[in-house]
């Protein structure tokens, strides 16, 4: 039998109730924990945690990750800039270095820009107030509603709904269901980030993009390459994108809809990629 592959999943903040703690993960870490081979032993072993304190201290766990056991780090960037210290992006850097693997992933505006200081995927996310978009026709607003937040902010849909998924050709493994076909559904989100393939960087590609509900204009989805994701937002797996009634913090304006509650099966595609970016990353 295989030893499981060892994934910490992670945020970037302290416990804190009225925010995105990793309690909120609670969905993605129990299909995680409960996806069997056909004899019964469990693929994968997760462990999920939120950073230890907000003191400014290098986090114990990130800070030393290359001599961890994990294999993979799926790291949710929920703070508003200071989430990663010196210490830890530099026992991430050494994490991928010796053969881990990492998905890293954010939301709108800067939520989640503490990403710019970690080497390698972290170039390949844009944000508001830094390594804004090169692209500088894409620093505009694209979700209108929500004044309240500003660029990246791309609509792809309200929280508790599906959106449409495009995929680049050739169609790149984390994206190819069972029966070899495409991927085309992810949970939807009002304000989701900006990821892209940083200049000069040939080892990374597009590999999906959505369409903006409120614009039609089209965004990155995800960029991957050498073991590494970057994600436009943490909504594509935290509860309340895969179930409205698991709740929110009290600072989401949105009223959520009930599409994945009446049809749960189209999380089946969400599922799917992510058992895919588990054995890729591996």
């Amino acid at each position: 039998m295989k030893k499981p592959i060892q994934i910490l999943l992670q945020t970037t903040i302290p416990e804190t109730l009225d925010d995105w703690h990793i309690g909120r993960f609670s969905l993605l870490h129990e299909f995680l924990a409960t996806t069997k081979d056909q004899a019964g032993n469990s693929l994968f072993h997760v462990t999920a945690r939120n950073r230890e304190s907000a003191d400014g201290s290098p986090d114990p766990v990130l800070s030393t990750l290359d001599n961890s056991a994990f294999d993979e780090l799926w790291l949710f960037a929920v703070d508003t800039g200071q989430g990663l210290k010196n210490d830890d992006c530099e026992g991430i850097t050494r994490f991928r270095q010796r053969g881990g693997g990492i998905l890293a992933t954010r939301d709108h505006q800067d939520l989640g820009s503490s990403l710019c200081t970690l080497g390698g995927v972290g170039r390949a996310h844009y944000f508001h107030t830094q390594n804004p978009d090169p692209d500088e026709s894409r620093r505009a607003n694209d979700d209108a509603y929500t004044r309240s937040i500003s660029w990246p902010n791309y609509h792809s849909g309200s929280n508790g709904g599906y959106q449409h998924v495009s995929v680049e050709r050739p169609l790149h493994p984390l994206m190819r269901r069972s029966d070899g076909s495409a991927i085309e559904r992810f949970p939807a989100h009002p304000h989701e980030g900006d990821v892209g393939v940083p200049p000069g960087r040939s080892d990374l590609r597009v590999v999906a993009t959505g369409v903006s509900s409120a614009t039609g204009r089209p965004f990155n989805l995800m960029v991957a390459g050498d073991r590494a994701i970057a994600e436009s937002s943490f909504h594509h797996f935290v509860d309340y994108n895969w179930d409205p009634r698991a709740g929110c913090p009290s600072f989401v304006e949105e009223e959520p809809v009930d599409e994945v509650i009446r049809d749960p099966a189209g999380l089946g595609d969400v599922r799917r990629y992510i058992q895919n970016a588990v054995r890729w990353l591996g």
